[in-house]
């Protein structure tokens, strides 16, 4: 039905070009349906392999770095943001522009091999978060590939450090959780802490900062 066909300026970001728009939304609507199936509160690694699924990318902690290898992704404090990026800029290289992320850093050959067709043209990649407190963003999704994030996770700076939220490329909120095992169960809280950290002062801060300090409010009641 070409009703149904999306215009062509609907499939094109002019600010962030890179963006695999068709593939973006369709990580936004598995993304909502992860916001109120109660798999977020689950144990910790259940919940990463449904963010990989809304992602788009394959589970494959046993290949290779470079290779697919997807067992980092969401477990440490840098590789949260989940990035949906045309075909043609999946083998982008970082020429030093992105601070701290080693020079050409090529992701393309592991993004095609993990990455789930059924969710549109393009690929997915957690892709390193370092450098989204500036305006704009400099991290790899934003100056690499020239891409939004689809989203983005977030740990709440509470006392444990046990949840977190899910961010669009603006910093609205898309979902949260608590995994059932945390903290024990999640990633070291050394890691936890410094993905806040590269968050703070910015717009990906303000939902976290809310979440911490209703929770603190309610904890001296």
């Amino acid at each position: 039905d070409i009703s149904n066909t999306p215009l062509l300026s609907e499939m094109y970001d002019a600010q962030y070009p890179g963006t695999a728009v068709q593939r973006l939304r369709a990580v936004h609507e598995r993304v909502s349906i992860l916001a109120t199936d109660g798999t977020l509160d689950g144990p910790w690694e259940d919940v990463r392999r449904r963010l990989l699924w809304a992602g788009g990318l394959k589970d494959l902690p046993n290949s290779r770095p470079g290779q697919g290898y997807t067992g980092h992704s969401f477990n440490d404090w840098n590789h949260v943001d989940l990035t949906t990026m045309n075909d043609d800029t999946s083998d982008n290289l970082n020429d030093g522009s992105v601070k701290g992320i080693a020079v050409g850093n090529q992701l393309g050959p592991g993004i095609r091999i993990a990455s789930i067709p059924e969710l549109g043209p393009g690929g997915s990649w957690s892709t390193c978060a370092m450098g989204c407190n500036s305006d704009p963003p400099s991290d790899v999704a934003h100056v690499q590939f020239r891409s939004r994030v689809a989203f983005k996770l977030v740990w709440v700076p509470n006392d444990d450090y046990d949840t977190f939220v899910l961010l669009d490329d603006d910093g609205e909120l898309l979902a949260k959780g608590k995994p059932s095992d945390g903290p024990k169960g999640l990633p070291r809280r050394r890691e936890r802490e410094m993905n806040y950290h590269i968050m703070k002062g910015s717009k990906y801060s303000i939902v976290a900062d809310r979440l911490a300090a209703l929770n603190s409010t309610q904890s001296t009641d």
